[in-house]
């Protein structure tokens, strides 16, 4: 199953929630991203379905290793995007609501042109 932009950004939410440490639950998830319960239900129940999340009998949700690694994947393209559009002079709301654009299309290659770029120039 591959994922679309929506599935990828439940798993970086869950990503980033879990490293603030504490349980992660639907409920997190849908503040955080300020979606419905109902909406978060039904994507955790795909990603599940995918072999993207695990739910715990308590609710508690965690990334298996496939979800992990697309998580960290995005959640890495997302932080050096907005590193680089603040650098360019592009405030960080903007920028990171750019960036959360961006991270979903920008291809492998390019990205890595970008990550490159900004390791050879800190």
């Amino acid at each position: 199953m591959a994922l679309r932009e929506s599935g990828e950004m439940y798993l970086e939410t869950i990503l980033i929630l879990s490293q603030k440490g504490g349980t992660v639950r639907s409920l997190d998830v849908a503040e955080y991203m300020e979606f419905s319960k109902p909406s978060v239900s039904r994507a955790i129940g795909l990603l599940k379905n995918g072999g993207y999340v695990l739910m715990a009998k308590d609710g508690a949700l965690t990334l298996t290793e496939k979800g992990e690694k697309v998580a960290s994947k995005i959640y890495e393209r997302h932080r050096i995007l907005a590193e680089l559009l603040m650098l360019l002079g592009v405030d960080e709301k903007t920028a990171t609501e750019d960036a959360c654009k961006i991270e979903h299309d920008i291809s492998d290659i390019s990205f890595d042109a970008v990550k490159r770029h900004m390791q050879e120039h800190k």
